[in-house]
């Protein structure tokens, strides 16, 4: 009876490894600049990587409340969506998730002041977690198997703000993007006209003011951009639980193509 119950308990034990494992299907890696500055972040590797293959490459950012240390909370919001099976058998990619530390904001560096469209900064120049996003991406743009015609950014809330940075940043480098819940000076868009977008917003939202997806779906289409926007009625911040759920959601991304 007793070594029943400790195979039992051994099996269960097993089963949370096991969980643990499938959750860790995300590399836990930390990007270090020419300079010694550190980004934290974690690496999925297409299933069944092959490579003599090439591969899309997804960048994922994270929100304000998952910033830290820990290398882990950036997949609290859309962790899943990635290790869904279905999901990786029918579009296998690289998808880079790095952590903002708490002491940082996407972006900007620090949270904006406002949150008026119009009243976002416009150069940011010197933004130091910037660089080192671009140096973590580069990284891997320099590798053979990722496919430079379909490089895909996305974020939510704060991660939707920086979304819309660093295609206005490096317009050339994206096929697409999907920010979330974000917001942006809509002067900074025209220059990436030529980036497909998938705009979310909740048009309850009280963090983010839906203004923000709303002036920016307009500067871009002012500007020629291929663009949808999706608002959800009635949906506060967490629009992000929605935008996931959404039925093509990545049927459109890996579609997109440079």
């Amino acid at each position: 009876m007793k070594r029943n119950f400790i195979l039992t308990v051994c099996f269960l034990l097993s089963l949370c490894v096991n969980a643990q494992d499938k959750m860790g299907g995300f590399e836990k890696k930390v990007y270090v600049s020419e300079a010694g500055d550190t980004l934290r972040y974690r690496l999925l590797l297409p299933e069944n990587y092959d490579e003599n293959k090439c591969y899309p490459l997804v960048l994922f950012l994270h929100g304000a409340g998952e910033r830290g240390c820990d290398n882990e909370k950036q997949l609290f919001h859309g962790g899943q969506m990635w290790l869904n099976p279905v999901n990786r058998e029918n579009y296998p990619a690289f998808v880079l998730a790095p952590q903002c530390p708490d002491s940082c904001y996407w972006a900007y560096g620090t949270r904006p002041v406002s949150f008026v469209p119009e009243e976002m900064p416009l150069s940011t120049d010197d933004v130091q977690i910037t660089k080192l996003l671009k140096g973590l991406l580069d990284s891997y743009l320099s590798l053979p198997q990722v496919d430079k015609k379909r490089v895909y950014v996305m974020g939510l809330s704060m991660g939707g703000m920086a979304t819309f940075d660093l295609v206005s940043r490096y317009p050339d480098v994206f096929a697409a993007a999907i920010p979330i819940c974000g917001i942006v000076n809509p002067s900074r868009l025209a220059v990436a006209k030529k980036v497909k977008f998938r705009i979310f917003h909740g048009d309850a939202d009280d963090v983010v003011p839906v203004i923000g997806s709303r002036s920016a779906y307009k500067a871009l289409k002012k500007a020629g951009a291929k663009v949808e926007y999706i608002e959800f009625p009635g949906c506060g911040h967490a629009s992000w639980h929605p935008a996931f759920n959404y039925p093509d959601f990545m049927k459109w991304l890996f579609s997109q193509k440079k």
